[in-house]
């Protein structure tokens, strides 16, 4: 069923509210024994006691063939819900869909449907969770129901959070105040509120703010929330270097933490528990967290707390000399850091879509409105003859012009799409897919007319280290202006391209081998004079692989392939340096000075 047919369905319905992880209502005293009392209390303490919830289930499963249609329905939506909790998406996404198509409860297909939400967008099916999100918050006007409203309103602060709009985030958080809410979704709007103005760097008292939350959250008893919030204060205390604070408060409520059985949260601990005795100096307990995290993270999942464990086991083994292990896990970190940005740059990239589609549509649909007051105004005239010209050309002409609009706003956003779809968002210069087209087009050019070409990899030295000591800001710095260093030596026939975090390719048409490594010596050069910047407190190097289509062939794979070992060659001398492969066998240039 498609995601706009289900939200009308259950529009001209009816409401209720609720989504995944948002629980409305208190749980009963004590678990009752009839079995659609003993659903609803299982329903109310889902995340507040996940394993006496998941007892219930078991209990309720053996006997389901003896239940209703509806509640065997409930029981259905229960599990999805779990399933989805505990961190196997794929399987709880169809359940819910499921229970949506087949149940005739519009309150159960509800709260499927706003799970169904959450669920799309933790398991990356991003294009679709914000679309149906914008569905949702389209029907808000109509809606009368006060937890639905709020509800959504949680919804729609966590997805906006998530896709680093910290402002509609933020927003919607305060539109849950402006309710008056209170109980559950007072804590999680309070969380939530947190959250959007500590990422977007606008928190004025952390301590003060967050110590609310947690107040608030542990009175309505939520600890999966709580302890939630508790992560954003651990790790604003080792960012302050009070590491110490850190571990004592995490440990106090590593328990608690564990009893949720939400395996973001606990995996969360125990990666901040790993770094805090990282920077402690305790390489034993570190190294024991941060495996404790990875086991612990969601199957399938690259999360934060996963790149933060596997940087932590990295530099424990490279600390104790075991380079071997450290070569593993820093190959583990790199992958899973990389997975990481792509992910989030697609989360971002997936809400700004969805939000253009939305634009486009309700153009389209003013565009339809229009051409059926014109109908009607036609209808109109034809009583009076008249005035039917000149009131006829008039209309006609409008509409005309509003279509002409509209045809040349909808052409200037496909353009605009186009564009952004083939260049990297910070730099500016081709993303990896258009340049691995362009570099493939140069290839074939050569290869037509038995030319030489060469393929380049950058790599920027220790860029982690300039992220971790210096900030995010001075990162994205770096990378802009190594990219303005090299675009000033190239020509317009070359192909300049992010193949992903801090590594740049270049594809070099109708030029030798010899010829490239003057102009990969030039490019290093130019890089590494970025260090002397006044406004820069740091060195900043880059080492470079080149492969030649004399010993690696036309193909764009086995290029790449051949310069990317060649690059691991400059690493290895000592980096800041241009190495080249010829005949498949790395021959190294050295060039710069070794840095540490």
């Amino acid at each position: 069923m498609c995601p706009w047919g289900w939200f009308r369905a259950l529009f001209f319905a009816g409401w209720t509210s609720l989504a995944l992880l948002l629980l409305p209502g208190a749980a009963l005293a004590s678990a009752p024994d009839e079995p659609a009392q003993l659903l609803k209390y299982a329903d109310a303490i889902k995340s507040e006691n996940n394993a006496e919830f998941v007892d219930i289930l078991k209990k309720l499963g053996d006997a389901s063939a003896t239940l209703p249609s509806s509640q065997q329905l409930y029981l259905r939506y229960l599990n999805a819900w779990q399933r989805g909790y505990s961190g196997d998406y794929e399987a709880a996404i169809p359940m819910l869909n499921a229970i949506i198509d087949q149940s005739t409860d519009v309150t159960l297909r509800f709260r499927a449907g706003v799970s169904a939400v959450n669920i799309l967008a933790i398991a990356a099916h991003y294009d679709e969770a914000y679309l149906r999100l914008s569905q949702l918050l389209d029907l808000l006007p109509h809606i009368s129901d006060r937890d639905a409203i709020e509800q959504a309103f949680v919804v729609a602060a966590i997805l906006y959070n998530q896709a680093g709009q910290y402002d509609l985030g933020s927003s919607y958080a305060e539109k849950l105040f402006a309710e008056g809410t209170n109980g559950a979704n007072a804590c999680k709007g309070v969380q939530l509120k947190n959250e959007a103005l500590y990422k977007s760097g606008k928190l004025e008292a952390f301590n003060n703010e967050f110590q609310a939350g947690i107040d608030t959250c542990v009175k309505v008893n939520e600890p999966l929330w709580t302890n939630l919030i508790r992560t954003y204060v651990a790790t604003f205390d080792i960012e302050q270097g009070r590491v110490a604070e850190a571990i004592a408060l995490l440990k106090k409520y590593y328990d608690e933490a564990q009893r949720t059985h939400y395996p973001r949260l606990m995996s969360e601990f125990d990666s901040i528990l790993a770094q805090a005795y990282w920077k402690s100096g305790d390489v034993v307990d570190a190294r024991r967290y941060a495996q404790s995290a990875i086991d612990k993270s969601v199957k399938n999942q690259i999360t934060k707390p996963l790149v933060d464990a596997y940087r932590v086991l990295y530099q424990a083994a490279q600390k104790e000399g075991d380079y071997q292990s450290a070569l593993a896990f820093h190959e583990k970190y790199a992958a899973a850091d990389k997975g990481y940005l792509n992910d989030v740059s697609a989360r971002t990239l997936a809400y700004q879509m969805v939000s253009h589609q939305v634009t486009a549509n309700k153009l389209q649909i003013d565009s339809l409105n229009k051409q059926n007051q014109v109908l009607q105004l036609q209808q109109a005239l034809d009583r009076k003859a008249a005035e039917t010209g000149r009131l006829y050309v008039a209309l006609l002409l409008s509409v005309l012009g509003f279509i002409a609009l509209w045809a040349y706003k909808t052409k200037r956003s496909q353009l605009r799409f186009k564009t952004l779809a083939r260049r990297d968002g910070l730099t500016g210069i081709f993303n990896r897919q258009h340049f691995v087209e362009a570099a493939k087009s140069s290839l074939q050019y050569c290869a037509k007319s038995a030319r030489e070409a060469c393929v380049v990899v950058i790599d920027l030295d220790h860029f982690k280290l300039i992220n971790d000591a210096h900030g995010h800001a001075a990162g994205d710095m770096v990378l802009k202006r190594a990219v303005s260093a090299c675009q000033a030596h190239l020509r317009s026939i070359d192909s300049f391209g992010r193949l992903g975090g801090e590594e740049f390719g270049i594809a070099l048409p109708d030029c030798t081998l010899e010829t490239a490594l003057i102009r990969a010596e030039e490019l290093r050069v130019a890089i590494a004079e970025l260090g002397e910047d006044a406004d820069l407190d740091f060195t900043v190097s880059a080492s470079f692989g080149i492969a030649s289509t004399t010993g690696s062939g036309y193909d764009l794979r086995q290029l790449l392939i051949d310069a990317d070992n060649a690059l691991y060659e400059a690493k290895r001398e000592g980096r800041n340096r241009v190495s080249a492969c010829q005949s498949r066998t790395s021959v190294g240039v050295q060039s710069g000075s070794n840095q540490v």
